[in-house]
């Protein structure tokens, strides 16, 4: 099993996409955390599951349609670990940690 390190920064992002459940779908918002972390669960025993982005990095889909978010992360195989560095809902346009 790969393990999972989450970066700092990702608080940030969890930050707005909170803000944004809070304005838009309050009544779920508790699920959709829930998804996002399940996902990053998946990781572990998938962690080549992501399309493929930029060099070196995959994009993690999470969720359906508008209600989506893309975590953007790097597996590192030597070290047997998938690094998350960035998460946006589907409707943004980039990652704030480019």
């Amino acid at each position: 099993m790969a393990r999972v390190e989450v970066a700092p920064e990702l608080g940030e992002d969890f930050d707005r996409i909170c803000d944004q459940l809070a304005q838009y779908d309050l009544e779920h918002a508790a699920a959709r955390i829930g998804e996002i972390i399940q996902a990053f669960n998946v990781l572990a025993s998938n962690p080549l599951i992501g399309r493929p982005a930029a060099p070196d990095l995959r994009q993690l889909i999470i969720g359906r349609s508008s209600r989506a978010c893309v975590a953007l992360y790097r597996y590192v195989a030597e070290l047997d670990t998938a690094f998350v560095l960035a998460l946006k809902s589907q409707q943004e346009a980039g990652y704030k940690h480019d």
